[in-house]
């Protein structure tokens, strides 16, 4: 049985060649360099998370893009779809007025003569009615000026009581639904008589030359 002599303190082997300093342990990286490595780790991982931002928010902006160029052209189409079904509609209407106007022809005479009564004044003021509610208008009065836009002149003459061109007689009342004329009215027309403006002004010539002579004396 083996004793341990007191006071005998037990070193590592050495290998033969080695340096006392190479059995002395290492010691651990100090505290200063491991803190000093950690911040450069999170600078990396903060720089990588703002650039996955700046990703997200460029991939936002186009899709927000997208959607409001979507929206605007979405907008449009019911605007166009809507302007295309009214003017589909206003189209129809007036076709379909445009092949009543004789029918309501012959009301308007039947009228004049006396002949618009009994049944077929029922008859008549209730598709009068109609037509009025799907937006036809009735135009075209004697006296008025003639415009050619509005006025089909079907007859021609001249009148000394007139100053203008004026629709002396109404032959067939013109309509139109709304800003649209489906038909123009037709009309008698007359002119000043000729040479009617010259006599007017010698007439007015003469008066102020015998109103000037008193004055003058």
């Amino acid at each position: 049985m083996t004793e341990e002599t007191p006071g005998f303190e037990e070193k590592p082997d050495v290998p033969s060649g080695a340096t006392p300093e190479d059995a002395e342990p290492k010691a651990a990286p100090s505290s200063a360099s491991a803190a000093g490595a950690a911040p450069a780790g999170d600078t990396n991982q903060t720089a990588g998370l703002v650039a996955q931002l700046d990703q997200v928010r460029t991939a936002l902006g186009e899709r927000t893009a997208d959607l409001q160029r979507l929206q605007a052209e979405y907008q449009n189409y019911r605007r166009r779809v809507e302007r295309d079904r009214i003017a589909v509609k206003e189209i129809a209407i007036a076709n379909l007025l445009t092949e009543l106007l004789p029918v309501l022809d012959d009301i308007g005479r039947a009228r004049e003569h006396g002949e618009f009564v009994g049944g077929f004044k029922s008859v008549g003021e209730s598709l009068e009615t109609v037509a009025a509610k799907m937006g036809l208008q009735q135009f075209g009065k004697e006296g008025e000026p003639f415009d050619p836009t509005i006025h089909e002149a079907l007859m021609h003459s001249y009148a000394p009581d007139v100053t203008e061109t004026t629709c002396v007689a109404i032959l067939q009342p013109g309509y139109r639904i709304g800003e649209r004329t489906i038909r123009p009215a037709r009309v008698a027309v007359a002119e000043p008589q000729p040479g009617a403006a010259a006599k007017g002004d010698e007439a007015e010539a003469a008066d102020d030359k015998e109103s000037g002579g008193p004055d003058e004396g």
